[in-house]
This record gives C-alpha cells, sequence and structure tokens, in this order.
C-alpha cells in the first residue's frame, strides 16, 4: 500500500469543508479534480475513504485513519517551511567558516562583528587551520566556506572539488632587524640577499614562495629558523638569526625592533588571499551573506 500524500491533503481539506464542492473552492480546484482525487487515494487505500451524503460527505473508519496521519504530515510541511523561512530569513541556522591565522589575525574579526551584528540568530563557528586542513574540512562537509590563500596561478580547473574566489592579491615584504645594513632601505634587490640567512614560517607552500624568489635571482636560500607564526618569525628577525619574506597581511602587529622593505625587486612573490568552497554547490542564505561580507571587508583591507 502506497498513497499519495498530496491526494491525502486533499482528503483533510474535505474532512474540514465537509463536501467535495466546499473544498473544491478551498483548493481552487474543481469538483470533478477533487473527486478524481479521492478516488485514486482510495484504489491506493484499497478500500472507501468518504460516505457521499445528500448534504455533503462523511469519513469512513478508514477515512479518519487516513486524514489523522495526513495532519501529522501537515504540521511537520508547515514545520519544515516555517523552519526554511527563518534560514532564508538569517534568523536561526549555523554557519561554519574556516580562516587562516593571518586572517584571522587582520580582517576577519571587522567581518564576524558586521555579521552577527546583522544577523545574530545565526550561530557562528569559525575552525582555525592550515591550508590542506581546511581542505580537508571543505571536502568533508565540517566547514560551508573558508578563507584561505594560494599562490598566483591561473584559474582553478573546473576538474577540482573546489572552487576559490579572489579577494586580494597580498604582496610579500621583507622584515630585516633594525640593526642591519639594510634597515635603512625601502627597497632591496634579491640578488643582494644571495648571502643573508632566512627565516621562514613552517610550511611547504611558505617554503615554496621563497625557493621560487630566490630560484629567480640565482640562488637557494639559506634556511636557519622555521617559526610557527610569523610573530615568532619577527623575534627572530629581531635578534638576528636572519631575515624573512612574509606576506604584508602579517604585519598587523609590528615590533619597533625590525625594520619592514617594501619594495622588494623583482616582482616580489605574492599570495592570492581567496573564498574557498565546494564547487557547484549552492551556499546557504548564511554562507552567501556571509560571503559577501568578507569579500567587502577583505578588499577594503587589502595591502596597497
Amino acid at each position: 500500500m502506497r498513497m499519495d500524500i498530496r491526494r491525502m491533503l486533499v482528503l483533510v481539506e474535505v474532512s474540514r469543508a465537509g463536501s467535495l464542492t466546499a473544498a473544491a473552492e478551498n483548493l481552487s480546484y474543481t469538483v470533478s479534480a477533487v473527486s478524481q482525487q479521492i478516488g485514486q487515494l482510495e484504489d491506493e487505500a484499497g478500500q472507501p475513504l468518504i460516505e457521499r451524503r445528500p448534504r455533503g460527505v462523511t469519513l469512513t473508519e478508514a477515512g479518519r485513519a487516513v486524514v489523522r496521519h495526513a495532519e501529522k504530515i501537515e504540521r511537520i510541511v508547515s514545520a519544515a517551511h516555517e523552519e526554511l523561512r527563518d534560514l532564508a530569513g538569517l534568523n536561526t541556522g549555523t554557519l561554519r567558516l574556516g580562516t587562516v591565522p593571518t586572517v584571522t589575525e587582520s580582517f576577519l574579526p571587522t567581518a564576524i562583528s558586521a555579521f552577527r551584528g546583522q544577523h545574530p540568530g545565526v550561530d557562528l563557528r569559525i575552525h582555525s587551520a592550515q591550508l590542506s586542513g581546511l581542505e580537508h574540512l571543505l571536502e568533508s562537509r565540517e566547514i560551508e566556506l573558508a578563507i584561505t590563500w594560494d599562490r598566483e596561478r591561473p584559474e582553478d580547473s573546473p576538474e577540482k572539488s573546489l572552487a576559490s574566489e579572489l579577494i586580494f592579491r597580498d604582496p610579500s615584504v621583507l622584515l630585516v632587524p633594525s640593526s642591519h645594513h639594510l634597515a635603512a632601505r625601502s627597497s632591496v634587490r634579491m640578488e643582494e640577499l644571495r648571502h643573508e640567512p632566512w627565516i621562514i614560517r613552517t610550511s611547504p607552500n611558505v617554503l615554496a614562495l621563497l625557493n621560487a624568489a630566490c630560484e629567480a635571482a640565482g640562488f637557494e636560500p639559506i634556511v636557519t629558523f622555521e617559526a610557527r607564526s610569523y610573530q615568532e618569525a619577527q623575534a627572530m628577525v629581531a635578534v638576528g638569526m636572519g631575515i624573512a619574506l612574509v606576506p604584508k597581511l602579517s604585519l598587523y602587529s609590528l615590533r619597533d625592533d625590525i625594520r619592514v622593505l617594501s619594495s622588494v625587486s623583482p616582482r616580489p612573490p605574492s599570495r592570492r588571499i581567496v573564498l574557498a568552497h565546494r564547487r557547484g554547490e549552492r551556499l546557504s542564505p548564511a554562507g552567501a551573506a556571509m560571503r559577501k561580507l568578507l569579500i567587502e571587508t577583505g578588499r577594503k583591507w587589502a595591502p596597497a
């Protein structure tokens, strides 16, 4: 036995209206269409569901049983519609967002404050991780969006499971200790740094950026310290352990015992700050609202 839910709900309206004619008027159907729907439902149920009388209809015992269960379905559908309206109106729901530390420490708090002010009913969850971790969280659907970075490259291939949207480009700058012979300068050529010791943040992707810049200048970098954060890298630069090529976005908190050379030539390596999500999937209403805020806020923060 398999009954059509829409026909069950037509029977509910017949029960409430007391006649096929009144039910047809309430549903904007013809009387013939309502009668046909009830007839098909009786075929599916395998027994009569209504008794036709001179003044309207009454339900059989089987009809009352169908109506009782159909009303439960009606309440469930109504609750689903109400919840969907709340989600669409951003009155409820949960949004899970991934981020990398330099974004968390720079423009993300501004976007979060704006989002929570506009949509206080949405439960916002933030996950901070490195690049590979964010990709895993996206692919496993533990997060819906991620603000991350990648190297300069052509547009994403449609075969990739994740798509990315450019927010801005984040150029690299050179950090040297205040006592360094280059400290008074604002620009430098990579060739001049051939014999310098280097400090990097522990990451294959970060090392790849430095290697590419040094290779273009004709040498291989000598790495003397691998830092776990850019703040740690600044501390090691300050005590003379080496120099560091870091993204400009990481300078949200700059020590006063190091100097920044903002012009590195030839063109210094840069990274793309991007918003990533699963390819081909429509964002939730909360995800779409956060995407708009992140792009607007991030572009205001974009390094000059």
